[in-house]
């Protein structure tokens, strides 16, 4: 039984809450109680998620010029840095759960991501 359960569709309908709530929630915990940078990197991130999904190749993508595999591969890193932010930064308290489970969220919907069929597959 494959785990694998989150399409591209799926994905992108995602995306532009999450890049909403990075740009938002981070004001609405007060983040940056214990490092400045533990408000200030989710909004950067969030803008970034917002150009990434605006221009990823799918079909909520707007300009669509970069690949699907390469926004999952940026996600991933996302995830990467979320997990050890708070080790590297020193962000304790609020600041470290959020990237904790923010990061591990986010690992989560990568590692579930269905592989699309290939397209030889399609017209079979």
């Amino acid at each position: 039984m494959d785990v694998r359960v989150v399409t591209k569709q799926m994905h992108a309908f995602l995306d532009y809450p999450v890049a909403l709530s990075l740009l938002t929630v981070p004001f609405l915990l007060q983040l940056g109680s214990s490092n400045p940078l533990a408000l200030w990197l989710a909004v950067g991130v969030g803008v970034a998620a917002l150009v990434l999904t605006v221009l990823t190749d799918h079909h909520l993508g707007v300009v669509r010029v970069l690949p699907y595999g390469f926004h999952l591969a940026v996600d991933g890193a996302v995830g990467v840095v979320f997990v050890l932010a708070p080790f590297a930064l020193s962000f304790s308290g609020i600041d470290a759960w959020y990237y904790w489970l923010n990061g591990a969220a986010v690992l989560i919907v990568v590692g579930l991501h269905k592989p699309e069929p290939a397209l030889a597959q399609q017209a079979a």
